[in-house]
């Protein structure tokens, strides 16, 4: 199993949009990197569901339930998307001031690419946020 991250700003589908709708569709990226990150999203990998924006914090887990095929939303065909599933909420949202301050995860795209919306995290990484979320 593999763990990433997935940014969203709130605005546009929220933690309360996702955990309402429970299935969905992880669509509009348009960074390579980022692309490249979501074709190698396997069904049954997990991702922390990131608000980006103001808030900047870690709200619950998603799982990974259909692998990438294309994304409709783009015209060119050149981009694609994966499902996700709602998996677990935080009951302590983890902030990226949190994150940022902890040496542990200095290493994180979070924390060196902090413009890139799907990222891998390592499973040190991921269950020590596990450990600070839940």
């Amino acid at each position: 199993m593999n763990y990433w991250l997935i940014k969203t700003e709130p605005h546009v589908w929220s933690w309360a949009d996702q955990v309402e709708k429970d299935v969905t569709f992880w669509d509009g990226v348009r960074n390579y990197q980022a692309s490249n990150n979501l074709k190698a999203m396997k069904v049954g990998d997990l991702a922390f569901f990131y608000h980006s924006g103001e808030e900047r914090r870690i709200m619950g887990i998603v799982e990974i339930i259909k692998p990438y095929y294309p994304d409709s939303s783009d015209p060119a065909g050149r981009f694609g998307m994966v499902d996700v599933k709602t998996h677990t909420p935080f009951s302590h949202p983890v902030n990226l001031t949190t994150i940022k301050k902890d040496s542990r995860f200095q290493h994180l795209g979070l924390v060196r690419q902090s413009r890139l919306s799907v990222m891998p995290i390592d499973a040190a990484s991921w269950k020590i946020l596990m450990a600070l979320g839940v």
